[in-house]
């Protein structure tokens, strides 16, 4: 019986796959933030020039 259940608990796929879209969620979300950032960045530099055009 034991064997059994430490077969099935081995083999489950599962949880392996929950943790596999976890990763890619948080791998998302830190390519978006880095994303906003640079880009916050740029405008930062472009809305400042305009303004000492101005």
């Amino acid at each position: 019986m034991l064997k059994t259940l430490l077969s099935q608990f081995w083999n489950e796929e599962d949880g392996a796959s929950a943790i596999e879209y976890g990763l890619l969620a948080a791998l998302i979300a830190v390519v978006m933030a880095v994303g906003a950032t640079t880009l916050g960045t740029g405008l930062s530099g472009l809305f400042t020039s305009v303004a000492n055009q101005l």
